[in-house]
């Protein structure tokens, strides 16, 4: 795929992610040559706390991507009245984000050779409960549907079948259809945009894959599911007790691993990979990425934070065929 806009909207004024971009892109041999890279924010509050920083990137101020140079980090601005270096993460962010997130699908429609990387939100104070996460939030702004979090390291990827919701509604949430929609558009994204093969290995819902209960939905749904897909021509096995899956010497037999819920595989993906990893959208009209980490307020202004998922988001970015 020909990607020629690489956009970064940096999400919360008060998180590590600008001293994360200013670590990386100060470094000129870092500046990725080959496509424009255009920062959405607010110019002067991420001028001011790289500048706190010790960073120093020149910024080309642009109003529209047509304006954007190669060689540089362009930039279009977002008004934010609270401009204090670092601040306090709160609602009053909220307007400013929304905004930076509508410039960014304002100039994705108008551009379709664009690829979104966004910076960490809070979710209390932004989304208010009106969406579970940042997935579900740009799902409903390009009136998408299905859509998919794939955690992706080059080795191994995973993906949860239910994102952001409490265990107790995981179960009625687990279905036949959702199962075999979720693998088929991983195994496109696969074969289409990295040219590679998946090869799935699905964890159980029970512990050990069994149940007290009447209905086991591992022996009921998830099994099912997995023969159907077989069917298709694509390599898939299990369903797998997800207490010993992790073990190297089980999962280096795959390269994607669905999961039932969200941290049945986030919490392993991240032991394992650390920040070697990032969180891709599927199921939207473009590839979405975000770094895998949160805000990190705790750390703001140390300048101690690990760029290494933002590294790995353009690194991911490079790599595309």
């Amino acid at each position: 795929m020909s990607i020629k806009h690489i956009i970064i909207v940096l999400g919360e004024p008060y998180s590590t992610f600008s001293e994360i971009i200013g670590n990386y892109l100060s470094k000129k041999n870092n500046l990725n040559k080959s496509k424009k890279i255009t920062i959405i924010g607010n110019i002067e509050l991420f001028y001011n706390q790289l500048k706190k920083l010790n960073y120093r990137i020149n910024l080309n101020e642009i109003k529209d991507l047509g304006q954007a140079r190669k060689s540089i980090i362009n930039f279009i601005n977002i008004e934010y009245k609270h401009k204090k270096i670092f601040g306090k993460i709160s609602h009053l962010s909220s307007i400013y984000i929304e905004k930076s997130f509508e410039k960014s699908l304002e100039m994705i429609k108008k551009y379709d050779d664009c690829i979104l990387i966004n910076g960490p939100i809070s979710k209390r104070s932004f989304l208010k409960k009106k969406y579970l996460g940042i997935t579900e939030y740009l799902s409903k702004k390009t009136k998408s549907n299905g859509e998919i979090m794939l955690i992706y390291n080059k080795n191994l990827s995973v993906s949860p079948l239910t994102t952001h919701i409490p265990l107790k509604h995981v179960a009625k949430n687990i279905n036949k259809k959702r199962i075999l929609n979720h693998v088929i558009k991983i195994n496109n994204f696969y074969k289409k945009t990295l040219k590679r093969t998946a090869n799935f290995a699905v964890l159980g819902l029970n512990p050990h894959c069994e149940s007290i209960d009447n209905f086991n939905e591992d022996e009921k749904i998830i099994l099912p599911s997995i023969n159907e897909i077989k069917k298709k021509k694509i390599k898939i096995k299990g369903p797998f007790p997800a207490d010993t899956f992790f073990l190297k010497e089980n999962f280096s037999k795959f390269n994607v691993v669905l999961g039932m819920y969200h941290d049945q595989v986030l919490t392993p993906i991240k032991t394992l990979y650390k920040f070697e990893a990032i969180n891709i959208t599927l199921g939207l009209p473009f590839i979405r990425l975000s770094p895998d980490h949160g805000p990190n307020f705790s750390m703001l202004g140390k300048n101690k934070s690990d760029p290494s998922s933002f590294i790995y988001a353009l690194k991911f970015i490079n790599d595309l065929k």
